[in-house]
Order: structure tokens, then C-alpha cells, then sequence
């Protein structure tokens, strides 16, 4: 590995663990730390200048969660807001609260930017490197945990449109919103159907003369409620704590279900969504049957959450319309269409999706050799095979990233705690299976875009990434910890048998050759 030019400080020396990200899974993964393995040392890096990761990343209009806010936030910490959907400020404080309330704002060091890690089996250490505003400085820790989720925080996904530096009015992506963009009484087009999009339209609306949504192809749209009167009830009735407990397995047993609906009876499924979007619109089926219904199955793609229907809202008051065309070239006032059509804009936002990186893009060494974490396999969707002494955050595609986080947050403790009682300085897992499916599994663009750049996973446990919150939670909460990992003892460092294991390779190019 080439570290970063520069002397090089120690940081602030030595850690048991060191959790990289201060966002949703890095604070909840810090909270469980402490409370399943008190006394343990650790410090997060996080490296931006707050905490918050998504949730103080993105500042554009209506910012929103995708998911009930019974799901996604933590068990431990219940969630009191009114809105059972949260706009992005009221998420962001909740965090700030849950870090100071629980001592973990005080662990995070701001401003420490994690761009490489290297393992010597030797000593049983990571070796961390970060940039920092005062220059390199390096860390060491017994185990790394990567809590950096996966989207690229430097640039969000920009496609070459034809003629885009003809255009003379304002062009923005919404992970780099201007605080001082001006859309009062402005021409606004937003390209995307995405999540993104969908929560812009309705808030641009509010303020511009009228916003167009282009979209190259639909996407599935499903109205929910923004508050739960049935949440407000029990939270009167019911302790906090145990209000929010049967609400989360209240929510999660109906996005579980939903999702398990969708895949093994998708045309039910699709006809209950376009009920709901013609409803929606004000009973307009060609409108719906034109701009929302697309080609793919429910769940191939992640559905896109409608607070109150505000989309449809907006659409129905006249204050917003949705074109479902190709771009054939930007012109200097707006957008020239496939049809030959032209969409006149003062504002063009380029809602095109994201740009994946796996485990916040750092340089990965496993004595000396650079891991290339595309070949590897991932263990029980948290750990890679031959890396040892790391675990990962991924959350679930289909449901509240929470819900899954939260479970690896309580794994790791487990592990660390068997590995002290046992004296074991290295945890691998043994790298036996042979990758068989990508790990997240959707057909999404910004999916795809990126899949090979991630860990795969195999056909059985522990394998496998299980899209189930249930399962994962009997699952991992009861895993067999030796199983399919590779121990070495404290006083066995430093010997031949202590050096990893390569990560698996077998069957990736088979794998690749038969789905390419």
C-alpha cells in the first residue's frame, strides 16, 4: 500500500476497536459497543466536520427518510418525533442526541478522513491510515469496524448529457444543493425518478412556477401516511420503551411482508400499486399507465415512498407535471426531447442517482498483499473472507437500513467477547465458499454501476446476505461464532500459522463467464 505523502503522526495512538464513520450504523455500532462490551477502547473516525454521515451529507429541498422512523432508528433509543416519515434535520438532531446522550460524540475524532488500512498477522494489528486538516496521522486498533456505508461522499453519479455546457441557467446535483439557489418563480426540471427526485418535486413546487419531472423510464411510487395514529396511541398508553418495540416489529413485519408479497406475487402487487397511483392522481389512468408503470417487477428496483401523497399532490394542483421521455441534448434554455419536444428551464436538477463505493473506497493490505474486495466473499453479509479482524455495515435493500445495522452492531460485541474469553488474537472467516450472487441484488443503475467493485455471496450460511430481517435476527443473534472462521491464540502470534488466509477467488470466474 502507497501511504499518503506527508510525515505521518500517531494519531492518538492504540485502540481495541476503531469504528470508521459517524454516521447511522457507526453511532449505533459505538451505543452497542459500550453496552455489550463495557470497558472496551475504542475511537470512531469520522471525516467530515459533524456527525450524521447521509443525514448531514445531503441538504437539498424536502430531504427525507425512505423508511418509518419506528424501523429506522435504534431499538435502544426510542424514536418520539411526530412524524413516522422524518424530514432530514429531525433525523440529524436525533443522532446528534443519541451521540451525546450516550457518550459517543466525545469518542469521535472530526475531520479524519480513513484512506487505508493494512493487517500484520504478525502482531495481530491494523494499522490505519487517515488525512487529517494537520496533515497524515496513523492509528492502530486489534479490529476494524467499517461503518462508512457505501455511497461515494466526493461526487454523486453525473451522466454526459449532449450540450449541458450550452445550458445558461443553473444546473445542480442534489448531493452538492447550493444554499443560495434561487428557483422563486423559476422554470425547474428535475431529471430522475428516483427517491431523490420524487422528494424534490413537491418542495420545489412550493416555491417555483412549475417543475417538471423527466424521467427516462417510471418507477413505482407508493403512498404512506407521514404520522401513525396508532403510534400516537400506544406512546400514550404504553412506556417508551415498549411502544417503540412493538412498533418496529409492527413495521418491520409489514415492509417484510410486503417485500416477500411483491416477489412471489408481483402481478397482485403491481395492481395494488397502480390502484393506488391512479387514486393518487386523481383517477387519471393513462396518466398512470404512461408515467407509472414501469417494465421491471415491484422490488427489483427499491419503491419510492410518498409521504401524504405530496407528489401527486403537487401534480394534481397544476404545480408540477412528469414527462416520460429520452434527452436528446441540452440546449441553452432548457432540454430538447428524443420526440422532438422542449422543456424550457431556468433550473435543471440532475437527480441521476449516486455513486457506490465499498467500504468508503480505503485501501485494504492483508500482510503486504492489497485486497481486491470484489473477490472476496462475504460472511454472514458483515465480515470478508481471508480478511481478519474486520467487520462491515450493510444495510437492507428492501427495508430500514437499521434494522439490519443494528444487528451487526450486536454481533461484533459477541465476537470481540468470545475472542477475550478465549484469548484469541485473530478472527477470520475461512474462505470456503464459492461466490455465486452479487451482494446487493438490484437492478437499479446505480446498482449495477458498481457490483463489481463488492464482496459476493454464496448460495448457503453462513454465506449468504439474507434479505430478512427475522431470519437475520434468529440467525445472527444465535450464530455459531466458530463456524467457517479460523482462530490463532494470543501467544501464537508471530508463528507460520498465524498469517491469513487468502480471500476466496474460487468460482468467481465461472461465476462471471456464465452471468456476462
Amino acid at each position: 500500500m502507497t501511504p499518503p505523502t506527508g510525515t505521518r503522526g500517531t494519531g492518538d495512538g492504540h485502540r481495541d476497536v476503531i469504528i470508521v464513520g459517524a454516521g447511522l450504523s457507526g453511532i449505533g455500532a459505538a451505543c452497542r459497543l459500550q453496552q455489550e462490551l463495557p470497558g472496551a477502547d475504542y475511537a470512531v473516525l469520522e471525516a467530515r466536520a459533524d456527525l450524521g454521515g447521509t443525514w448531514d451529507l445531503f441538504r437539498y429541498p424536502g430531504i427525507r427518510s425512505d423508511s418509518d422512523m419506528f424501523t429506522l432508528s435504534y431499538p435502544f433509543r426510542p424514536w418520539r418525533g411526530k412524524r413516522s416519515i422524518a424530514d432530514g434535520a429531525d433525523i440529524h438532531r436525533y443522532l446528534a442526541d443519541t451521540a451525546y446522550e450516550h457518550g459517543v460524540r466525545e469518542r469521535i475524532r472530526f475531520g479524519t478522513a480513513v484512506v487505508g488500512a493494512s493487517w500484520d498477522s504478525a502482531t495481530g494489528r491494523w494499522t490505519v491510515d487517515t488525512e487529517t486538516a494537520d496533515g497524515p496521522q496513523r492509528w492502530t486498533c486489534r479490529f476494524l469496524f467499517l461503518c462508512s456505508g457505501y455511497y461515494d461522499y466526493d461526487a454523486g453519479y453525473q451522466p454526459e448529457f449532449a450540450g449541458r455546457d450550452d445550458f445558461a441557467g443553473a444546473w445542480v446535483h442534489p448531493q452538492d444543493w447550493p444554499a443560495d439557489l434561487d428557483i422563486d418563480g423559476k422554470r425547474v426540471v428535475v431529471i430522475g425518478s428516483g427517491a431523490t427526485a420524487v422528494t424534490l418535486v413537491p418542495a420545489l413546487a412550493e416555491r417555483a412556477a412549475h417543475v417538471t419531472m423527466l424521467q427516462r423510464s417510471p418507477s413505482y411510487l407508493t403512498v404512506l401516511p407521514g404520522r401513525d395514529p396508532l403510534a400516537d396511541r400506544l406512546r400514550r398508553v404504553l412506556p417508551a420503551r415498549l411502544a417503540h418495540t412493538l412498533l418496529r416489529l409492527q413495521y418491520a413485519a409489514l415492509s417484510q411482508g410486503f417485500y416477500q408479497l411483491a416477489r412471489r406475487r408481483p402481478e397482485r402487487v403491481k395492481a395494488m400499486l397502480r390502484r393506488l397511483a391512479v387514486r393518487a392522481v386523481g383517477g387519471d389512468e393513462s396518466y398512470v399507465d404512461t408515467h407509472f408503470t414501469p417494465s421491471y417487477e415491484p422490488w427489483d428496483q427499491r419503491l419510492c415512498v410518498v409521504p401524504e401523497g405530496d407528489f401527486f399532490t403537487a401534480i394534481r394542483r397544476g404545480d408540477a407535471s412528469v414527462v416520460t421521455d429520452r434527452i436528446e441534448r441540452i440546449t441553452p434554455s432548457g432540454v430538447r426531447l428524443a420526440s422532438g419536444a422542449q422543456l424550457d428551464a431556468d433550473v435543471i436538477v440532475s437527480a441521476t442517482g449516486l455513486t457506490l463505493k465499498p467500504l468508503g473506497g480505503l485501501r485494504l493490505e492483508v500482510d503486504g498483499e492489497q485486497v481486491d474486495v470484489g473477490k472476496t466473499v462475504t460472511y454472514r453479509g458483515l465480515m470478508l473472507s481471508g480478511v481478519p479482524n474486520l467487520a462491515f455495515t450493510v444495510g437492507y435493500v428492501n427495508a430500514s437500513w437499521t434494522l439490519r445495522a443494528d444487528l451487526v452492531a450486536r454481533y461484533v460485541p459477541r465476537l470481540l467477547g468470545l475472542m477475550d474469553r478465549e484469548r484469541y488474537a485473530i478472527a477470520t472467516p475461512a474462505p470456503t465458499a464459492s461466490p455465486d450472487r452479487p451482494l446487493l441484488d438490484l437492478t437499479s443503475g446505480y446498482v449495477q454501476r458498481s457490483a463489481h467493485l463488492f464482496p459476493r455471496q454464496g448460495r448457503s450460511d453462513p454465506w449468504r446476505l439474507h434479505q430478512n430481517f427475522f431470519l437475520d435476527a434468529l440467525g445472527l443473534g444465535r450464530a455459531d461464532l466458530r463456524r467457517d472462521m479460523l482462530f490463532v491464540p494470543r501467544d501464537a502470534l508471530g508463528s507460520p500459522g498465524a498469517a491469513a488466509p487468502r480471500p476466496s477467488e474460487s468460482g468467481i470466474a465461472a461465476d462471471r463467464k456464465v452471468t456476462s
